[in-house]
């Protein structure tokens, strides 16, 4: 009997290991990228831990400092769950507002990198018209926009955002991931490069 036991504990806590969902009804999510599916799932191993520059807590403020939730009037908060369905929407761009050298260390696979110090110049991209002041972002083909940076900490992201609204886009189009690529790391998310 006391065999059996083991056996039974020793396999639920190896389908435990092999069984680490997103949600209980979403185990992965499919993105298409550039490159090709990604499968978005998290890390299987149960005694992953987060280490390096990633899993370090404090940063000096200023320029490292708390940034709130709502960056900008209009602009809505959402959370992992919000960002895979906007990974798998058309009309939804999933923006990395951080500079390229910290995009090229590791992204939410499907986002597109356009920095903070770019975003207010690249409207276009998003389905707006320039204008001499600035851009008009009213059409049917304006794209909806989830900004993310790299954490509660980075200003990156809500920066792009302002400075988004102030260049003519509207702040009801902008989602803000604020965990960023910490956050995602936390939870085991797939990050590209890796």
């Amino acid at each position: 009997m006391r065999v059996l036991t083991i056996c039974l504990a020793l396999m639920a806590g190896t389908a435990s290991a092999q069984d680490v969902a997103i949600t209980p009804d979403m185990p992965m999510v499919a993105v298409e990228t550039d490159n090709g599916v990604v499968e978005i799932k998290r890390i299987q191993d149960t005694e992953n831990r987060i280490s390096g520059e990633w899993a370090k807590t404090s940063r000096s403020c200023p320029n490292f400092c708390v940034q709130p939730i709502i960056p900008a009037p209009g602009v809505t908060p959402i959370g992992e769950l919000e960002l895979l369905e906007f990974l798998k929407d058309p009309d939804v761009v999933v923006v990395d507002g951080r500079v390229e050298r910290d995009f090229a260390t590791g992204a939410i696979p499907g986002a597109v990198n356009v920095p903070y110090t770019q975003a207010a110049d690249r409207l276009h991209e998003l389905g707006c018209e320039p204008d001499f002041d600035g851009f008009i972002c009213d059409g049917e083909d304006v794209k909806s926009v989830a900004l993310y940076c790299n954490g509660p900490w980075c200003a990156q992201s809500p920066t792009a955002a302002r400075r988004m609204i102030e260049a003519g886009f509207p702040a009801e189009k902008i989602h803000y991931y604020r965990p960023g690529m910490q956050g995602w790391r936390m939870l085991g998310l797939t990050v590209t490069g890796e």
